[in-house]
């Protein structure tokens, strides 16, 4: 048969091309790029990326293609990707080795030519190793050279492969590499998981998207002259094309060779038949080769498609030579085997198959590949063979096939394959007969703490080796967990409680019932501590188990975060005594640090950070890397919390050190780098805090914890003397909803306490204390709760006297003491809290002395942490101030001052000197701030309206306060002024802006904005 050739003239796409060589030389600029190029079947999306690799090799880049198969949405991870890099390998050898060098192990588990994979454990975090490890091989290949990765046919990528991809998108920074992806956007139904994943995509600067459209009348005409060898081809012909192709390249095509085989003008409407008519016209047997490549897959392999058809090589190397020839096959690139030259003509001509053939085709392949293993490559074997065998009816095959597939899955970290073939073999179960599940099924190999029988422990039942339905069941439950399908595993667990009969089998009643939990709280939802504690009933009186020792040791963590007691200190040492009685060391780690978590916040701070510390070490040694980072992450939060903040940083750094090394960042780098900026603010070291924060943010993957890091940009924002910043950073913050766990609100209610005193919202600043106060506020979180206090107070005390603000005064008073009674808080941070606290609530009455703000400064000191000590600092110069000891007045506000300037507290530092100014004190830097000389602070900046009135800077402040509702006598008292003097000043005010009255005096300050800190005196917010 005469070869037709697909158009030899790439037309039209100058806009797309033009957008492509314009990503290629962003990335040549070390600015990584993605394409995502979109279009119906046929429009020519393949032709391009053709044509763009072309040009982009002649530049001197580095091209690769992979893509997906359709069998990849049942059950085949990583497919493109895998075949991208064998390319790689083909072209650069031992250079792609060398980038992979000290990452074999892991990148063995994408591609075996990489050598044997490491013996790392299968889990969730397994899977964000490789992701982090092809980062990396990626980075190094685009180091010095432009890389471009092409991956066409998304549509039918599996989870795993578009997850990875999404991983490379978003981590790849300063890498010379252009990814390009094409996909049909006609085959994206509203449920397609595509959707979701394009649409996130489109959020990202480095990604554009490209949909092509269909050729218009010009185009086609062209595309007819390239392929009937004309120049001006018939117009009626063009005409009659375009209106029957609609412009899809494809069908031009289609039409064109049709025409040129002398095919009737009046053809079907129907694709298929448009599709098949070529088909239909080869001879018998070339069409039988059809047939059975179209069942293979994607792409089949010519020795399997040999062994398949068995009718010798001869008859079958002249009916390929027939079907390439007429461009319905095409030589695979690798050359190994054959695909379709269009998609779209394999699956016309799979649907045109009666169910029969199709069943009986798919035996074919599926015996040939168990006879002989070696007909295709080891890592897609397991995925096609299940396939095979499901599609061709058999299900006493189909399903060990699919359970060995989902092995294999598991084995590649692909946790969404691995669960798409496990619900496949739940499918089968009940098709397949007794003598088949018993002879033929044995134990899955789990990588869980799920009971491997419902023996008594000790003894041991033959007929337990058996692989039963809830065994799958449960490493489903497993995969989908780890797949991040949480809903899904949520139902599997559901149904795996219904199955296992409580009373025979309790400890795997208990297993799924912890599953339930775990899924309950990735998913936010209620009833996950009712599901831990029906497991724990069902556990507490059995002997040991790994099963036990998890569900208690998940109990006490589950409660530490949200409303631990004494009670869970005892559950989480028993967890960690069955865990090292049955050698379940990772489960024992867990336990003991959720044990040293309680112990500090409970007993003995010293011997709960001394266990803490010793489980991290353990965990080190033991070499499991999540454990590791939840210790490492723990133990920072612990230390910032007791005050150790400069060791708190190094175990932060070290922490996302170790989630950077094994692919965890994404698990653990965002609660690691809050921790880490929470010690640099306590320590002053607020510009690297900042720009840690910013360099987390500016990567769209870092996508957790927003509400933690929100907040603690709000944190700095405050110190910077920033309110706009800080109220929209708080708005993110708040926009996460309300958190339960008290590590979170209480810190986020301190913060919408201070934003509401320094906007001069009292009434604001108090809702926002009761809302915690009248919560179930949980024991032991003394470090949490006292700076909330103490703010709470400060803003009641700062408000004393203003008629807006004494409703309700004195019961919000009683209730923040009521909140602290019995606390007596054990380490020097929390001892200089209370002591602040203890001296607010006594200035809040108009009663506070030198002894309360002296003992608080004594207490904070030694702690080395600039902001509580300089805040005590300032309190006790006001307080200094206010009883005339100017010399002590002085050296207290130099020495906060110098904190201040040092550790960059912009808000602190003009409070200083506001204090300074009002009390008429120089103001010396401190010399163990580092300061020298003389530091005399001007007046505060004064908006240029306020010197336009002529008032003096004293009556600036007078006005101030006056805007405040503050009477003569308080205005004296706050600065240090006799009321007569401050009479004087107001009834000067009065003449100045020619007003009748004070009220009217504060209207016209806030009218004209001349205090633009100072909000209505009204309280409101």
């Amino acid at each position: 048969m005469e070869q037709i050739s697909v158009s030899p003239v790439f037309v039209g796409r100058s806009a797309e091309t033009d957008l492509l060589a314009t990503a290629l030389r962003r990335a040549e600029g070390g600015e990584p790029q993605t394409v995502l190029i979109g279009g119906e079947a046929g429009v020519g999306k393949t032709r391009l990326v053709e044509e763009f690799l072309d040009s982009a090799a002649a530049c001197g880049a580095v091209t690769t293609l992979g893509g997906c198969l359709e069998i990849g949405a049942e059950g085949l991870p990583y497919a493109p990707l895998a075949t991208a890099l064998r390319r790689l390998h083909r072209l650069l050898g031992p250079e792609l080795e060398l980038a992979a060098a000290g990452m074999e192990g892991h990148l063995a588990r994408l591609l075996p030519d990489f050598g044997e994979a490491d013996g790392e454990p299968n889990d969730e975090f397994g899977r964000a190793r490789l992701f982090e490890h092809t980062a990396r091989l990626f980075e190094r290949l685009g180091a010095d050279r432009t890389l471009v990765l092409a991956v066409e046919d998304l549509h039918w990528s599996d989870r795993s492969t578009r997850e990875l991809l999404a991983y490379l998108i978003r981590t790849l920074h300063r890498s010379r590499v252009l990814i390009v992806t094409t996909y049909r956007s006609d085959d994206l139904h509203r449920r397609h998981p595509l959707r979701p994943f394009l649409a996130e995509l489109d959020r990202l600067r480095t990604v554009q998207r490209l949909e092509l459209d269909r050729f218009g009348q010009g185009e086609v005409a062209a595309q007819l002259a390239g392929i009937l060898g004309t120049e001006a081809p018939d117009r009626a012909l063009v005409d009659r094309i375009h209106r029957r192709s609609e412009g899809n390249p494809f069908f031009v095509e289609e039409l064109a060779t049709a025409h040129r085989q002398g095919c009737p003008a009046g053809m079907t409407e129907s694709l298929r038949d448009i599709l098949l008519v070529r088909v239909e016209a080869l001879p018998d047997e070339t069409q039988q080769v059809v047939k059975f490549a179209a069942e293979g897959g994607s792409c089949v392999e010519h020795e399997l498609l040999a062994a398949v058809l068995d009718e010798g090589e001869e008859p079958l190397i002249e009916a390929l030579r027939t079907a390439v020839g007429a461009n319905i096959l095409r030589p695979d690139t690798d050359g190994e085997g054959y695909r379709f030259r269009h998609a779209l003509v394999r699956e016309a001509v799979s649907d045109d198959l009666l169910p029969g053939e199709r069943h009986r085709i798919n035996r074919r392949f599926a015996g040939a590949l168990e006879q002989d293993p070696g007909l295709v490559n080891g890592e897609v074997r397991p995925a096609r063979l299940a396939n095979y065998w499901y599609h061709a009816h058999h299900p006493a095959r189909a399903l060990p096939a699919a359970l060995e597939a989902a092995r294999a899955a598991r084995r590649r970290n692909a946790f969404a394959e691995q669960l798409r073939m496990l619900e496949r073999a739940l499918e089968l179960w009940d098709e397949v007969s007794e003598d088949v599940l018993e002879n033929t099924l044995r134990p899955y190999d789990w990588a869980e703490t799920y009971p491997p029988c419902a023996c008594d422990p000790g003894t041991h039942d033959a007929t337990c080796d058996r692989l039963r339905v809830v065994d799958v069941l449960a490493e489903a439950v497993v995969a989908a967990r780890r797949s991040g399908e949480r809903e899904r595993g949520l139902s599997l667990a559901k149904r795996g409680v219904k199955l296992v009969d409580e009373r025979s089998d309790p400890t795997r009643a208990a297993w799924f019932r912890m599953q339930r939990a775990r899924m309950l709280g990735h998913l936010d939802r209620r009833g996950g501590t009712d599901e831990l504690a029906y497991a724990h009933r069902l556990v507490a009186d059995l002997g040991p188990s790994a099963v036990q020792a998890e569900v208690l040791a998940l109990d006490a963590a589950h409660a530490l975060l949200r409303r631990p007691t004494r009670e869970h200190q005892a559950i989480a040492e028993r967890a960690a005594r069955i865990a090292r009685q049955v050698g379940a060391s990772s489960v024992e780690l867990h336990a003991l640090m959720t044990l040293g978590s309680l112990r500090t916040d409970f007993d003995d701070p010293a011997e709960g950070l001394a266990l803490l510390t010793d489980a991290v070490a353990q965990a080190r040694r033991l070499g499991v890397p999540d454990l590791l980072c939840r210790g490492l992450n723990n133990l920072a939060s612990m230390l910032n919390l007791l005050g150790r903040a400069a060791e708190a940083a190094e175990v932060a750094r070290e922490g996302l050190e170790a989630a950077g090394s094994t692919g965890l960042l994404g698990n653990t780098g965002a609660i690691l780098t809050g921790n880490l900026a929470e010690a640099l603010i306590a320590l002053g070291r607020l510009p690297e805090a900042a720009a840690l924060l910013d360099a987390w943010a500016e990567d769209p993957s870092r996508d957790s914890h927003h509400e933690f890091l929100a907040r603690l940009r709000a944190e700095l924002a405050l110190l910077a003397d920033d309110l706009p910043t800080a109220e929209a950073a708080f708005a993110q913050t708040r926009a996460a909803g309300r958190d339960d766990k008290p590590q979170h609100y209480l810190p986020t209610a301190r913060v919408a306490v201070r934003l509401a005193a320094r906007r001069g919202r009292p009434a604001t600043a108090r809702q926002e204390l009761l809302a915690v106060l009248d919560g179930d506020l949980p024991d032991g979180q003394e470090a949490l709760l006292l700076p909330l206090l103490v703010q709470a107070a400060a803003a009641e005390a700062d408000v004393r006297g203003l008629p807006a603000a004494d409703p309700g005064r004195p019961e919000t008073l009683a209730r923040i003491a009521a909140a602290v009674a019995g606390h007596r808080p054990q380490v020097p941070l929390q001892l200089g809290w209370f002591l602040l606290l203890e001296g607010e609530l006594a200035r809040a009455r108009g009663a506070d002395t030198d002894a309360h703000w002296a003992a608080a400064v004594e207490a904070l000191r030694p702690t080395g942490l600039p902001y509580p000590a300089a805040y005590a600092l300032l309190r006790a110069a006001e307080c200094a101030a206010a009883g005339g000891r100017r010399d002590a007045a002085a050296e207290l506000l130099a020495e906060a001052h110098g904190l201040a300037r040092r550790c960059g507290d912009r808000h602190l530092r003009r409070e200083t000197e506001r204090l300074a100014e009002r009390a008429g004190l120089p103001l010396r830097a401190d010399r163990a701030a580092g300061g020298a000389g003389a530091a005399v602070p001007g007046p505060a900046a004064t908006p240029p309206a306020a010197e336009a009135l002529g008032l003096t800077p004293r009556e600036r402040d007078v006005l101030r306060l006056l805007a405040l509702g503050r009477t003569n006598r308080q205005i004296a008292e706050e600065l240090f002024i006799s009321p007569k003097t401050a009479s004087v000043h107001v009834s000067n005010i009065l003449g100045k802006l020619e007003v009748a009255g004070r009220g009217e005096a504060a209207a016209l300050a806030h009218r004209w904005r001349l205090f633009p800190d100072v909000d209505l005196v009204s309280g409101g917010s």
